[in-house]
């Protein structure tokens, strides 16, 4: 991509832009003249349509951006792929409120009745120019960003119009930095697909057995603490009905709830037995396996040494089922502090890594060579599957995003494992987080996703990269998955 050009219909729209050291065309107000304008613009640059715009969603006030999720004219809809990307970054850079969208082309300022019904057809915002410049451009990167001037409650033709226009433009004045970062992530490159990624069966399980209990109780269904950690996951089953709480006192007595995937202690429990919950247990197999060796361990006499993070819900459940016997360790150094007297054993937390768990047991076998391990690896096959996969694209990677939220271990692990490949590497939780001022330069990405991300992220994720130019994807599959998790009882339909 050799550059970006902008276009704004107005004078006043093209000088406030501008001020970002943009290259700015002025179109022109109207679709005749932004579709005049459009024949004589360069033919591979990114292009950009960038000035003022009228509200037709009450949420949005006037100095508000909104960037267009797709264009829709009187020719059809041109999808804007970027636009997650595009406004993510404008909230980080410019401190606006910022809305995505569908924008509506129109040949006339739209007041009273007829706002309200482009509203209700979705439309977030008209204008007169977008629709013809979208058509203009073709394959390469598009993108439509607009500072709100008139919205259903203060019409353009008012004494707020003054205001509101003096707000707009001082915001247009604050996305030149970003529009120039938008177009220089743009350009051909190749993609790197990690496989497995994304939900494992567990985490399919624990989704699952909420949904199923919405459906045979009805909401509210309460889930003791993120069923899995990603935040796409948890607002689908909020929107849905699922009521998230950090603690059993916050739930009604006799409630429908759920256990998370991460498992409870049992004291977590004993207390739900006291308040009359009528529990459903969505822990995952892999975990329970973990939680009955740490009271094996510790009925025959072993002071457990737990491997993981301090504060990971995983690791406080496991401590409770054997809390006098089992000691947790978070890194080698932890080791010299372990009491001598009596035999060591130690355990996993499942989302580690596996380098990370690995020192930190050969330190333990180190100081106690007696000590003794889980019969079969804590660390589950969706954990060490998603990091030996990550490790094979990063090695052939400028750079590599990872899908997953922030409280996610295992997607935090794939990050630290594509980087101790020596590639920098990106934690996304979706297409808002792409981070646009690391793709330029980068012609081969990486891509992956945590066990707790679902695939219709990661895929929004790709359609970002789509819209930035040609893209070439190769799937890098280590192995195939096939692991699948019964159901607890009491959602069992059969």
């Amino acid at each position: 991509m050799s550059g970006l050009v902008v276009c704004a219909a107005l004078g006043v729209e093209a000088r406030a832009v501008a001020r970002g050291g943009l290259r700015v065309v002025r179109t022109g107000m109207g679709p005749a003249k932004a579709r005049a304008a459009a024949a004589g613009l360069p033919e591979h640059d990114a292009l950009a349509v960038a000035g003022c715009g009228g509200a037709l969603d009450e949420r949005l006030r006037p100095g508000d951006l909104f960037v267009a999720t797709e264009v829709r004219g009187p020719s059809g809809t041109v999808p804007c792929r970027t636009a997650e990307a595009l406004a993510g970054l404008l909230e980080r850079t410019t401190g606006a409120t910022v809305h995505r969208g569908p924008l509506v082309t129109v040949d006339h300022i739209v007041s009273g009745a007829e706002r309200a019904r482009l509203a209700a057809g979705g439309a977030m915002v008209a204008d007169m120019e977008s629709a013809e410049l979208a058509a203009a451009a073709g394959d390469r990167p598009f993108a439509v960003v607009r500072a709100i001037v008139d919205t259903p409650g203060r019409p353009l033709v008012s004494p707020a119009t003054l205001t509101g226009g003096t707000a707009a433009l001082r915001r247009l004045r604050t996305v030149g930095p970003a529009l120039r970062e938008w177009a220089a992530a743009a350009g051909p490159r190749r993609l790197l697909l990690a496989g497995p990624r994304s939900f494992c069966a567990g985490v399919e399980r624990a989704i699952e057995i909420v949904e199923r209990a919405l459906d045979l109780h009805g909401p509210p269904v309460y889930v003791r603490k993120q069923i899995v950690h990603n935040t796409h996951v948890v607002d689908d089953l909020a929107r849905r009905g699922a009521v998230f709480v950090d603690e059993l006192d916050e739930v009604p007595p006799g409630s429908v709830t759920v256990f998370s995937a991460h498992g409870v202690a049992p004291a977590v429990r004993d207390e739900a037995g006291r308040r009359g919950l009528r529990v459903i247990d969505a822990t995952c197999p892999l975990v329970s396996k973990v939680h009955a060796e740490a009271r094996r361990f510790a009925a025959s006499g072993h002071l457990v040494a737990l491997i993981g993070h301090a504060g990971h819900e995983e690791v406080e459940g496991t401590l409770g089922e054997a809390p006098s016997s089992t000691v947790l360790v978070e890194t080698p150094d932890d080791v010299a502090s372990l009491p001598a007297g009596r035999p060591v054993a130690y355990l996993t937390q499942t989302t580690l890594a596996a380098d990370e768990a690995g020192e930190v047991a050969a330190a333990i076998t180190g100081r106690f060579p007696d000590a003794v391990g889980p019969h079969t690896d804590d660390i589950c096959y969706a954990t060490t599957n998603r990091q030996r996969a990550v490790a094979g694209v990063a090695r052939d990677s400028d750079l590599v995003l990872v899908v997953g939220s922030a409280n996610s271990s295992n997607s935090r692990r794939l990050v630290e494992v594509a980087e101790s490949r020596g590639t920098p590497a990106v934690l996304v939780d979706g297409p808002a987080d792409v981070p646009l001022g690391r793709l330029r330069g980068a012609r081969v990405v990486g891509l992956t996703a945590g066990a707790s991300a679902p695939p219709a992220v990661l895929d929004a994720v790709v359609d970002v990269l789509r819209g930035l130019g040609p893209v070439e994807i190769k799937e890098h599959t280590v192995t195939v998955e096939t692991t699948e998790f019964t159901l607890p009882k009491e959602v069992r339909t059969q």
